[in-house]
């Protein structure tokens, strides 16, 4: 099926279709499956007439892929690319990754072109090893100008700039102060959520106190997330600041952690942290990964905390999503909560501090010799990133006990939600995004001088060489164009069927029905490769390959 030529690039791209990046349901579910699947019901929500593009290399993705997108919307269909016709997403224009592997992305695209088509990632954590291989490799590989790496939060491309600044330094050591950087486009587009499923009505919330047996004059705290305290926030300012709340205030304090821990001794250590550091808090504990009890813990809240301390974390979905249920936020100074969380306006940031500069080298270095997990790495970081308990008491105590500002200021939550991060509005700017690429790659290719460069380039990265070039030396000859096909003494159509029904020659590169056609132009006569190529109206390449296999099973001779 052909790609329509009417679409317009800017209004859409083609989705690489890795259900992994868009499925809530997993067992261990991360922000960014969670930020995916809103990013893939905003795109079906925007397709209009048109199709989702989908770019699939197995059967598994393709299964997957489509079951998410048509449990969004069933009228909805997916318009499928093949692995193997990569120059086709230049008939939409952009490959939409849904990751930062930007650079392996780019060197695979040496195979269609350098200026074939445009590609957009997105980070979610840069913190891992894998995320800042990739982010080093955009320099080394043919990322270009019309290429976009969508960062989430203003923390994030400065992360980027850090560690591209230090890799050109290296790059010019290595190869000489001319070497050639180019860099893709680094925009800021914030996730979004969809502000509607966050609609809370008096009765729902009613039903919801209920349900956790929480008073009327209860005042409740929420967090959202996994309960990782060495990877994403540790509860102890979290605890130790409602319990002062409750001391200060003498209101009755509960706190929902609405979340799942990754194993029963990191849960029993969130309990056993609660009631040690907590007394007069009631804290309750609630599946996060169940959508029934999650929105029941949304519903019931009063005011939304997440003190994220991690060097993971990038942007902080839930704190969007706090705003969009009309809940005032209180979250750590931190990476992109700087971007989303007004000071006074929608909710507190808390003071934060780390060592400086210099003062981690012993962390990198025992993380990239192995000497440490990744999760290590993060916790050796976190467990020297102190947030300000004072301050925190300070906010979360007003908070607790003034129920005017907990409404001032979950209204202007909500007002900023649906102006900025409701996904119709995000998607919007990933459109105008998508343009934006596709124009310069256009007024690229339309440079003379751009564009014979951009022909000289390479067809191919050399860590996946065709094989038979980097391992031509290997046999005594090699098949092309003059070499003679005959059939062997003996050989049959029947043998031909009975040895591909063999498990033996199971998963072949080339399909029963192409080898029977070539064996049938063999068995009245010789024949060159050539000769093959022309009369089966297909390709030396292909044509070779298949007489290969036809004469490893001894149906046909070469000479």
């Amino acid at each position: 099926m052909s790609v329509r030529s009417s679409v317009e690039p800017a209004a859409t791209a083609v989705i690489r279709a890795e259900p992994d990046a868009y499925n809530m349901a997993k067992e261990r579910l991360m922000g960014r499956q969670a930020a995916g699947h809103g990013f893939l019901r905003a795109a079906v929500q925007a397709r209009g007439d048109g199709p989702i593009y989908g770019l699939a290399n197995y059967a598994a993705a393709v299964q997957g892929f489509g079951h998410l997108v048509s449990g969004i919307d069933p009228q909805a269909r997916v318009e499928w690319l093949p692995f193997d016709q990569l120059s086709r997403i230049g008939e939409v224009g952009v490959l939409y990754l849904a990751d930062v592997t930007l650079a392996q992305h780019a060197r695979l695209r040496l195979r269609a072109g350098v200026g074939a088509f445009s590609l957009c990632g997105v980070t979610h954590t840069t913190a891992s090893g894998g995320a800042m291989d990739e982010i080093v490799n955009i320099l080394r590989e043919p990322v270009m100008p019309w290429d976009a790496l969508v960062c989430t939060s203003s923390a994030v491309v400065e992360t980027v700039r850090r560690v591209h600044e230090a890799e050109a330094d290296y790059l010019r050591w290595r190869h000489g102060a001319e070497i050639r950087l180019e860099l893709p486009q680094l925009p800021i587009v914030p996730l979004g959520v969809h502000c509607a499923d966050f609609e809370i009505s008096p009765d729902a919330r009613a039903v919801a106190r209920e349900a956790l047996a929480l008073s009327a004059d209860t005042v409740t705290a929420l967090f959202v997330g996994r309960l990782v305290f060495h990877a994403k926030a540790h509860p102890f300012a979290l605890y130790r600041g409602l319990q002062a709340a409750a001391e200060r205030t003498g209101r009755p304090v509960a706190l929902l952690m609405c979340g799942w821990a990754p194993n029963d001794p990191v849960a029993e250590a969130f309990a056993t942290g609660a009631a040690q550091f907590a007394p007069d808090v009631k804290v309750l504990f609630v599946e996060g990964r169940d959508l029934i009890l999650r929105d029941q813990a949304w519903a019931a809240a009063d005011i939304f905390v997440s003190l994220a301390d991690n060097i993971q974390e990038t942007f902080g979905l839930t704190p969007i999503e706090a705003m969009a249920a009309g809940l005032p936020v209180v979250v750590t100074d931190w990476n992109g909560y700087k971007d989303t969380v007004r000071q006074g306006v929608d909710g507190y940031r808390v003071r934060t501090w780390t060592p400086g500069p210099g003062m981690g080298t012993p962390l990198a270095r025992a993380h990239e010799a192995f000497g440490i997990d990744y999760d290590r790495y993060c916790w050796a970081a976190a467990a020297t990133t102190a947030i300000d308990l004072d301050d925190l008491a300070d906010v979360l105590s007003g908070l607790v006990e003034n129920a005017d500002l907990r409404r001032r200021l979950g209204d202007a939550g909500r007002r900023r939600a649906r102006e900025l991060y409701d996904w119709p509005v995000v998607y919007r700017q990933y459109q105008d995004l998508w343009g934006d690429l596709n124009a310069r790659r256009r007024a690229a290719i339309a440079d003379p001088a751009t564009l014979d460069r951009l022909k000289a380039a390479p067809r191919a990265g050399a860590s996946r060489l065709d094989p038979y070039y980097a391992f031509g030396h290997y046999p005594t000859a090699q098949l092309g164009a003059a070499t003679r096909l005959s059939l062997a003494p003996g050989a049959t159509l029947e043998t031909l069927r009975a040895t591909l029904a063999h498990p033996l020659f199971g998963e072949l590169p080339a399909a029963q029905g192409y080898l029977e056609a070539l064996y049938a132009l063999i068995e009245p006569a010789d024949l060159t490769l050539a000769d093959a190529t022309t009369r089966l109206k297909s390709n030396l390449p292909a044509i070779a390959r298949a007489a290969g296999i036809l004469a490893k099973m001894g149906l046909v001779r070469l000479g």
